[in-house]
């Protein structure tokens, strides 16, 4: 992460992500920024004095200011309590952590957020929402072209706050299908693996979370195509997407969601039951 002339003089990583000026967020975060500056002004602080005051470097200061970075919570915490301002920069925290995220994340995570109920099946990786933090992270490495570490801690935060679905009230049915050479593939190494692996089955002991695992020398299936994703809300409307049908896009028409959940409902009954999958993935954390 580059902190050139942003400088912390606390030590603390970075405190903020550029903007897209292209994203609808930008203005969100322009209108927090000259929020900000009035406050401060308000104080009678000059940057390079609210700088001293709050621990961060006068260029860091001037771009959150200007809307042209998003500054993180714990950022906005120091200059509530240094402007004393009763809490009403900390409230701020909740629209800066969505505006973090990338637009196309954001997207999903408030489809995600909506749902009744999920459908999905992986074949490459362990699906982001199952994803433990230490796989997430070495996932995201993978990546080409590399993400930059700014880059990388934004899209590690946003795929993180999508775990929030596990905690809803009420709770969303939730399945997932996994095949068997994602538990196997060790990215980022076997300890991390090891963690991912212990996630699973965290997860899969939740009343309303089903994992189930497709063996490898299973003969074929609909899913060799690709990833499949299907969600449904609570007014009946659902929303779905798969890698190999429809040019990839998201398809809400009776007729297509129809085609995908024939697909998984094939791939689901093929699959290992939920608690043979369990045991199952019992046997690979064991020989991890």
């Amino acid at each position: 992460m580059e902190r050139g002339g942003d400088g912390c003089n606390s030590g603390a990583d970075e405190p903020g992500w550029d903007v897209d000026p292209e994203d609808e967020i930008s203005a969100v975060v322009e209108m927090t920024g000259h929020q900000l500056k009035l406050w401060r002004e308000a104080a009678g602080l000059r940057v390079a004095e609210f700088g001293e005051a709050i621990g961060y470097g006068e260029d860091l200061i001037r771009k959150i200011e200007r809307g042209a970075r998003i500054p993180r919570p714990e950022y906005l915490d120091k200059v509530d309590e240094v402007l004393n301002a009763g809490g009403l920069v900390s409230a701020m925290k909740k629209e800066m952590r969505e505006a973090r995220y990338p637009k196309k994340v954001r997207e999903l995570a408030k489809l995600e957020e909506r749902a009744v109920e999920v459908a999905l099946y992986s074949n490459h990786n362990i699906h982001g929402l199952l994803q433990a933090e230490e796989y997430a992270r070495a996932l995201l490495g993978t990546w080409r072209p590399s993400l930059s570490e700014s880059e990388l801690e934004r899209a590690l935060a946003a795929r993180m706050a999508r775990r929030s679905i596990f905690e809803r009230s009420p709770a969303p049915d939730l399945s997932f299908v996994q095949e068997e050479v994602t538990l196997r593939r060790p990215i980022g190494g076997r300890m991390v693996l090891h963690r991912q692996l212990e996630r699973l089955l965290e997860l899969g002991q939740l009343r309303n979370v089903e994992i189930q695992v497709m063996p490898t020398d299973h003969d074929g299936h609909p899913g060799t195509a690709g990833l499949i994703e299907v969600l449904k809300f609570g007014d009946g409307a659902a929303v779905g997407r798969s890698e190999g049908a429809f040019n990839s896009r998201p398809v809400t028409e009776p007729k297509q969601l129809r085609i995908l959940e024939l697909r998984y409902g094939i791939i689901r009954a093929e699959a290992l039951s939920p608690r043979e999958s369990l045991a199952f993935i019992e046997q690979v954390l064991g020989e991890t």
